[in-house]
């Protein structure tokens, strides 16, 4: 069972009002619980760790397609309008970023660091399998949008690169 099958799982359970769905397989075991919000959570575990790295999805941000009328300027759609120009590496899968490789290491990006394809970025720590986020993309890194140790979404953005 891969990562797309758990998300899901875990997206029709949710869905479905159900509050616990208990899955065993010859070598895996997933226990999905909803909380009264409506969100699943689930704990997987599986009895040999994958060594396939995951790949990060990247899109580029895009402009608004129709800019409103503004009197004055607005600083949200210069926001906006200065991140068309970048790429945003996204997270492939639900867990916790972590951007060292080890707490008493360094980062393995800055802002301002200069990436190429296939360069760690980040590691994502998903269902006790630690998953080293490897860029798609060259150039530089211009903003980094979530905090070390933060839990983060399926295509949360990020890091935003300049590809120039």
């Amino acid at each position: 069972m891969d990562i797309r099958e758990i998300q899901n799982l875990i997206k029709f359970v949710a869905k479905s009002g159900a509050t616990e769905v208990k899955l065993e397989m010859d070598d895996f075991k997933i226990t999905i619980k909803t909380t009264e919000a409506g969100a699943a959570e689930a704990s997987y575990f599986q009895h040999y760790p994958t060594s396939q790295p995951i790949q990060p999805m990247i899109q580029p941000v895009a402009a608004p397609s129709t800019p409103a009328p503004v009197s004055q300027p607005n600083p949200v759609t210069a926001t906006a309008d200065d991140n068309a120009k970048y790429v945003t590496i996204k997270s492939p899968m639900i867990g916790t970023l972590y951007r060292k490789p080890a707490p008493d290491k360094a980062p393995f990006v800055e802002v301002g660091a200069t990436i190429s394809k296939g360069d760690p970025v980040c590691v994502i720590e998903a269902m006790k399998l630690f998953n080293e986020i490897e860029s798609e993309v060259s150039g530089k890194i211009v903003k980094i949008l979530v905090d070390d140790m933060s839990p983060v979404e399926f295509d949360q953005p990020l890091f935003l690169v300049d590809p120039s």
